[in-house]
């Protein structure tokens, strides 16, 4: 039976608060949309959508992890990105697509909210708030493709796993990871021998503790440390973007949950209407400093 959010004050602790990109729609001015959602179960393992395969819906995920996933013609895949609270899946319809080129494939079961694409397109074309906050959050999702790539091409297996149980765990309220290990092998296109091993080798040192589908990490700051760059820069480029949706340059839910996270502190993320003004950018090179940057000529 369909679950539809009508009513805000009678959907704790699942109402739209749960996906902080679908609370921001709400608050920029788009109340309407939580009358047409509704919470829909995603079971580890389902394919939200398939490669080339049409999108009659968007999902903001509360509760779960979504993976975008590559397919090789030879059947194997890529982790390319990851979408979890913080997003949603179904960027590509407002990149003029009606199919999607990667799998939509959960990794970690929970709940998402589920809305007609038709109705987020009507108001992405409506209002420059949706606009504005959708195409920050491409950028930031974009950012996390190209990051990815990188690290698949550079990075140690080692690496890559502390990473990725870390960026999972950004998008979970607890500690505990429920996966198993050909799990993760699929997603970093790794065997799951190597898995087994690199998560032996954290175990030894303290860092986690592991038990059949569960992976909990007793030890955050030292996963960290043994991380790749990768996870701190993804982390950054999102804090960048999403956190200029509300005009001012400050810390953001996302940054308050990461440090949260890495302190142990509990994090209670209030919701405010953003602030589309301009304001000056304090974060990264300015165009004036990149402009300032000259190119030796080649002689001929």
């Amino acid at each position: 039976m369909k679950q539809t959010t009508k009513n805000l004050t009678m959907c704790e602790p699942e109402d739209v608060h749960a996906n902080h990109l679908l609370a921001s729609l709400r608050a920029s001015g788009c109340p309407d949309l939580s009358s047409y959602v509704e919470l829909v179960p995603l079971p580890t393992g389902k394919v939200i959508y398939e490669s080339g395969g049409t999108m009659r819906y968007v999902y903001f995920p509360t509760t779960a992890i979504v993976s975008m996933l590559y397919i090789m013609n030879d059947g194997t895949s890529d982790e390319i990105a990851t979408v979890g609270n913080e997003g949603f899946i179904g960027i590509q319809l407002f990149l003029g697509c009606e199919t999607i080129p990667s799998r939509a494939l959960v990794r970690s079961a929970g709940h998402a909210f589920r809305l007609d694409a038709s109705l987020l397109q009507k108001e992405f074309g409506q209002s420059p708030a949706v606009q504005h906050l959708l195409l920050r959050y491409m950028q930031s999702l974009l950012a996390q493709i190209s990051q990815t790539a990188a690290c698949n091409r550079h990075h140690s297996i080692h690496q890559r796993l502390c990473r990725w149980i870390l960026s999972s765990l950004d998008r979970l309220p607890t500690s505990e990871l429920k996966t198993t290990h050909e799990t993760i092998g699929e997603m970093l296109n790794v065997r799951r021998e190597s898995i087994t091993q690199e998560l032996g080798e954290l175990k030894g040192a303290g860092l986690i503790h592991c038990q059949r589908g569960r992976i909990t990490v007793v030890n955050r700051a030292k996963l960290e440390g043994r991380a790749c760059e990768c996870y701190g820069a993804i982390r950054r480029e999102f804090s960048r973007l999403l956190a200029a949706t509300r005009g001012v340059p400050v810390r953001n839910d996302l940054e308050e949950i990461w440090q949260s996270r890495a302190t142990g502190a509990a994090t209670q993320v209030r919701f405010g209407v953003p602030n589309y003004t301009l304001v000056p950018h304090t974060y990264g090179y300015q165009e004036e400093e990149l402009s300032l940057r000259r190119i030796p000529a080649i002689p001929a």
